[in-house]
């Protein structure tokens, strides 16, 4: 069953396309006809690509690793934060600091300067510092948590990459392609979908249309991250069960006083059927030929 409807993405509005006169040829295959000069985009592949991409986001959370969302435009930036929020996933709604993946050991070095910075707040270091660096260091952790708090907690890189507006984060896509990381994107009629892996064909101007399969996209995630809870769940069970065996066997064993393999080392062989020898059967003795007696000669 299909996780949205054609009439849940015509009621958003994911239908209406750009202009004919901005769109990109390469999204032909998309656009279902044109009317008042307005694309107009086909849902029902809508539908199918979008359920594709859920349930690849569903396999890349159930395995544990991280998607990292990104929108800077300004109607996507509360949506975008609000789902990745929901499902405990690192986003980038402000300025793509270049080299954000390419060059992520750089990154990582901002992000601890800023917990180093909590942590002189937390020591009292800040009572021996002028008043003028207290500005600046306030100053500079305002900025850093503005631009880089929001991926605090990514230690590495991520595993996919979910974009808003292809043609606004075209810095972000040739990062994620130069490294190898796939990128689901929505991808509207003046994009270019060639470098993206896993493309939703919609409008990605409308904020009820980036909020409805934002919303079916982080639905899917949640889906897989209950099911690795599942999954460790049973394996913890399953562990426990194991230590709580474990004694009842070396209780045995010592009872015995010989482990099972000895045991069977030690245990009589099975007598082996005897095999009978049959008697050589009675071979007759042989019959001595009598030479034929010699006829008489015929008399002359």
């Amino acid at each position: 069953m299909a996780r949205t409807t054609f009439d849940q993405l015509l009621e958003a509005g994911c239908h209406f396309g750009h202009l004919k006169r901005k769109w990109n040829p390469a999204m032909a295959p998309y656009i279902f006809m044109e009317r008042n000069g307005i694309h107009i985009i086909d849902l029902h592949k809508t539908v199918s690509m979008l359920d594709q991409a859920a349930e690849s986001l569903k396999a890349v959370a159930r395995s544990g690793k991280r998607v990292l969302f990104v929108a800077t435009k300004k109607q996507a930036k509360d949506v975008v934060a609000e789902a990745a929020k929901s499902v405990g996933m690192p986003y980038v709604t402000e300025r793509w600091p270049g080299g954000m993946l390419t060059n992520f050991p750089t990154i990582r070095k901002a992000v601890k300067k800023m917990a180093t910075i909590d942590k002189m707040t937390a020591d009292g270091t800040f009572a021996n510092l002028s008043k003028r660096e207290l500005l600046q260091i306030s100053r500079q952790r305002a900025k850093l948590e503005k631009n880089l708090g929001s991926i605090s907690d990514l230690n590495r890189l991520p595993a996919a990459l979910f974009v808003v507006d292809v043609l606004k984060e075209h810095i972000a896509v040739a990062e994620a392609n130069r490294l190898g990381i796939p990128v689901y994107a929505i991808v509207d009629t003046n994009s270019d979908p060639k470098d993206i892996d896993f493309v939703i064909p919609a409008n990605d101007d409308a904020s009820t249309s980036i909020e409805l399969i934002l919303g079916t996209c982080c639905a899917a995630i949640k889906e897989g991250q209950e099911e690795r809870k599942a999954e460790k769940a049973d394996e913890a069970a399953a562990a426990q069960q194991n230590e709580a065996e474990a004694p009842a066997a070396r209780g045995r064993r010592r009872t015995t006083g010989r482990t099972p393999r000895q045991a069977e080392a030690a245990a009589p062989a099975a007598p082996q059927a005897e095999e009978v020898k049959a008697e050589p059967e009675a071979v007759p003795a042989p019959v001595e030929e009598k030479p034929a007696e010699e006829a008489p000669a015929a008399e002359a």
